[in-house]
């Protein structure tokens, strides 16, 4: 009697343990379900982002060959009037008609800042579809501003770098041919950034190998530095240094000098 109520405890234990690949069996499943749904998600978020793409390029297309192709071909590849796109990237589409240089009102040396002929979601678009046609350099992605920038060290890079076209306070200059530097005053963090990287019109590329993201940024914080800071010197004459420093003590103080002298002799006689 004891040895049968051995067996039937034996028994009972036997059927109420689990085979030993259960647990191996549960786990291959638990994955399956985990990655097939995974997969799922993914796949459809993927289809939902090329589908967006694919209507940025469609729509960028449609307002290129309306607004640019009569100087920059319906191929990109340039004209007498206009040079190629391929490979210019989204950056420098999105400086120059993000500061409404582009489209140019009249032809000329240079094409100059006008107000912006384009939505955001217009310039987007037009970004999107010249990135489309060529690898080139991106729209910066917030790296532009870090909040730890270091003023002194941009003022040493602008001035070595920058300072020669631009001036060393931002105000611009001549160059030739009917060709100028612009003013920095009031540009946005981005669009500077953007013209460090791309190198528009006469400006040279400062690719990463030449100044790095956060030296840039250091430039960037440094022309904020001169918008945001009042001159401690007084009127600056607009910043332009000592030839229109200069030309007002010419006029003026010299005007001022013959003005009294005229006074005092008429005053005597």
């Amino acid at each position: 009697m004891a040895s049968q109520a051995a067996r039937a405890s034996g028994g009972s234990r036997s059927a109420g343990r689990r085979h030993p690949l259960a647990t191996v069996a549960l786990l291959l499943v638990g994955l399956l379900g985990t990655g097939g749904a995974y997969a799922l998600f993914t796949s459809s978020a993927t289809a939902e982002t090329s589908a967006s793409a694919e209507a940025l390029v469609e729509e960028g297309g449609k307002l290129f060959a309306a607004n640019c192709a009569t100087c920059h071909g319906l191929d990109l590849q340039g004209t007498t009037q206009g040079p190629t796109l391929i490979g210019v990237g989204a950056a420098a589409t999105d400086f120059q008609v993000g500061t409404g240089r582009m489209p140019m009102a009249i032809t000329g040396p240079q094409a100059e800042v006008k107000p912006v002929q384009f939505t955001e979601e217009q310039i987007q678009a037009l970004s999107v579809f010249v990135a489309a046609q060529g690898p080139g350099p991106a729209i910066p992605a917030d790296m532009y501003l870090t909040g730890k920038d270091d003023v002194s060290n941009g003022a040493e890079l602008f001035r070595i770098n920058c300072a020669m076209c631009h001036n060393v306070a931002g105000a611009g200059g001549a160059l030739t041919e009917g060709k100028y530097a612009p003013a920095l005053s009031g540009v946005t963090s981005k669009h500077v950034y953007e013209a460090m990287l791309t190198g528009p019109q006469n400006m040279p590329v400062f690719n990463d190998a030449n100044l790095t993201p956060e030296e840039k940024a250091d430039i960037i914080t440094y022309l904020k530095y001169l918008d945001e800071t009042p001159s401690v010197g007084g009127f600056t004459l607009g910043s332009l240094g000592p030839v229109s420093e200069g030309l007002f003590i010419w006029i003026f103080g010299l005007g001022a000098i013959v003005a009294i002298t005229v006074w005092l002799t008429a005053k005597s006689n």
